[in-house]
């Protein structure tokens, strides 16, 4: 079952190849990371166990201010993220929240159609160019 407002999209890749990919596409389209958050080498570092799962946090001022404009709790949201897991089939997987669907929960409708739209179809083609079988 997938949650509320999170786009998930199955990869042709391993984990670890995923993310690469992922961190080519965002940079190809001039986005900027600001981190990597690798929770299965924390896991590790606390004597868990967690399968491959690692959060990569982009984005652009230029998209987002606007979305805080609209209203500031957007923040909280922002910027974009990308998660790639391993689930328990050892399938890798990528998943993003839906912009759309923030814009509802902060209530940040209202004019920001043109930068929610792009949003989506940015993120959309991060993650299918990251998940495709065919090279970036």
């Amino acid at each position: 079952m997938t949650p509320d407002g999170l786009v998930t999209i199955a990869s042709a890749h391993d984990p670890v190849e995923t993310m690469a990919r992922v961190v080519a596409a965002v940079t190809e389209r001039g986005l900027s990371i600001l981190a990597r958050i690798d929770h299965a080498g924390a896991a590790a570092k606390a004597g868990l166990a967690l399968r491959p799962t690692e959060v990569l946090i982009f984005g652009n001022p230029k998209a987002g201010t606007p979305l805080m404009q609209a209203a500031q709790s957007f923040g909280i949201d922002l910027p974009l993220k990308i998660l790639v897991w391993q689930d328990e089939a050892g399938a890798t997987w990528l998943g993003y929240n839906d912009p759309a669907w923030l814009a509802q929960r902060h209530h940040a409708t209202d004019g920001t159609d043109r930068i929610l739209a792009a949003m989506t179809g940015g993120l959309a083609a991060i993650a299918a160019q990251a998940a495709a079988r065919t090279n970036p």
